[in-house]
């Protein structure tokens, strides 16, 4: 997957992350990150692929991603791994 098509999955992450109160305080209660350090990092790959790290992380979210997206979770991972998601990580 190319970066830049890895990024908008990212972003569309973040976009349903934030439209769902359920995920987002539990995104923030795990990542320790404030609303504000989310604005300062959003270009950042590192934590683009944190963000659907989350999501890779929990199926039934990850599949509820992947419905909201209308692509194949297989996409949302793809999309992780291009943004250096699974690095070190024997497969």
């Amino acid at each position: 997957m190319q970066i830049d098509t890895a990024k908008l999955t990212a972003i569309g992450a973040i976009t349903f992350l934030f439209g769902n109160d359920e995920l987002r305080d539990r995104f923030l209660s795990l990542s320790g990150l404030s609303p504000d350090d989310i604005r300062n990092n959003i270009e950042k790959v590192d934590f683009l692929e944190s963000v659907l790290d989350f999501f890779i992380q929990f199926e039934p979210d990850l599949i509820a991603l992947a419905e909201h997206q209308n692509i194949p979770p297989e996409d949302i991972i793809l999309a992780w791994r291009a943004l250096g998601g699974g690095k070190g990580q024997e497969w």
